[in-house]
């Protein structure tokens, strides 16, 4: 029987985070957007609280909650800003995650306290200039050497990409074995040869710092190769599941700080001798807008509880992330609408909203890719 209700422990963390996120990120948020640049003293403190390392165990300096626990810190903070939450969920979901799931003990021991603590902030590297959705086409390769690795290659696209400590970094060492031929090597920032190329300006996510990263024979010790083996496909696919379920919470949230934000004008704004609200046009506007978001995180929350089981999600982890990308899309755009020409300029977060909706149908995975998976799930 499916059930995955809230515990009483889960509404009163989501009350601490979002009254967190309201007093500690709400007022970093502009000034982040302006400069384009991820406010990094956000991390010790949310270490602090134990709110890097929900899903990791206390050994760690984690909490050791489920999927969904994270979910609902990944839905309040994303309400207040889609573009730090998206660095945050980098470092926990796709950089630390990979090395508490696959590393070996001393990997972990190295990397995790430090991370959950926020001391140190990673960064996952997968994406060359010229592979995206195609994982498998990397042109990046790691070759033996001096009883360790060289890697050599591009990536792009990567959050946290120049503020990061250590990167997981994707590479071949068997171009034999498509796919299967893929290792996974921690690299450390300060190694020679790996250099933040540039950095990347963006139509949202502003406050997500995004970069293009080189590794020009950049050796790493054996010690640096996740898990202590080649061929680490798995790992990849891994944190790209749970970083779609995240990817569907934070969509979701997003579209939810749009409707909010469109409800209160719609409320206050008067046209005609009446408030908009009373309006059938944009009160249909808003009930269509909170029966799909109700929907979105209904399906994002479905998948969070599946993987907090142990159960197989990949299906609903692509749907969650799919719709929710549909439906923060249009959500914000319908936001935008009612708002008018206010909408359309910066003193209005719904301007933000919107730009930042867009990349939920891009990243980690496009909608088309998901709606490829979920075919494949269904058998077709």
């Amino acid at each position: 029987m499916l059930s995955y209700a809230f515990t009483e422990e889960q509404e009163d963390l989501r009350q601490m985070v979002r009254e967190f996120a309201q007093a500690e990120i709400g007022p970093l948020v502009e000034e982040a957007e302006r400069r384009e640049s991820f406010p990094v003293e956000v991390m010790p403190k949310l270490g602090e609280l134990g709110l890097l390392g929900i899903v990791f165990p206390e050994e760690y300096g984690g909490i050791g909650a489920d999927k969904v626990t994270e979910c609902i810190f990944v839905e309040e903070m994303a309400k207040v800003c889609a573009g730090i939450t998206a660095s945050v969920n980098a470092h926990a979901d796709l950089a630390a995650f990979p090395i508490y799931k696959f590393g070996t003990d001393a990997q972990k021991e190295r990397y995790l306290p430090r991370s959950i603590a926020g001391e140190i902030i990673g960064a996952y590297a997968i994406t060359e200039p010229n592979t995206g959705s195609d994982a498998a086409g990397l042109a990046s390769r790691a070759e033996r050497r001096n009883g360790g690795y060289v890697i050599n290659g591009r990536k792009n696209f990567i959050t946290n990409g120049t503020i990061c400590d250590y990167c997981l970094v994707a590479a071949y060492t068997d171009r034999e074995r498509r796919g299967e031929g893929i290792s996974v090597f921690i690299v450390d920032r300060d190694t020679p040869g790996f250099e933040v190329t540039r950095k990347l300006e963006k139509m949202g996510h502003r406050s997500s710092d995004t970069a293009e990263l080189v590794f020009e024979d950049c050796a790493v010790p054996e010690e640096a190769l996740l898990g202590g083996r080649e061929g680490a496909f798995g790992a990849l696919m891994e944190a790209l599941i749970t970083g779609r379920v995240s990817h569907g919470v934070k969509s979701a949230a997003i579209a939810e700080a749009a409707f909010e934000a469109a409800k209160q004008y719609a409320t206050e704004r008067e046209a005609f001798g009446r408030s908009l609200s009373k309006f059938q046009a944009i009160r249909f506007k808003l009930a269509d807008m909170a029966t799909r978001i109700e929907a979105a995180k209904a399906l994002a929350y479905k998948a969070a509880w599946l993987y907090s089981t142990g159960q197989p999600c990949v299906k609903e982890a692509s749907m969650a992330k799919y719709y929710s990308a549909e439906v923060a899309d249009y959500v914000c755009r319908e936001a935008v609408q009612i708002h008018g020409g206010y909408g359309y300029i910066v003193e209005y977060p719904v301007e933000r909203y919107y730009r930042d909706a867009k990349l939920a149908s891009i990243t980690e995975g496009t909608s088309e890719i998901q709606q490829l998976i979920i075919g494949r799930e269904l058998g077709l």
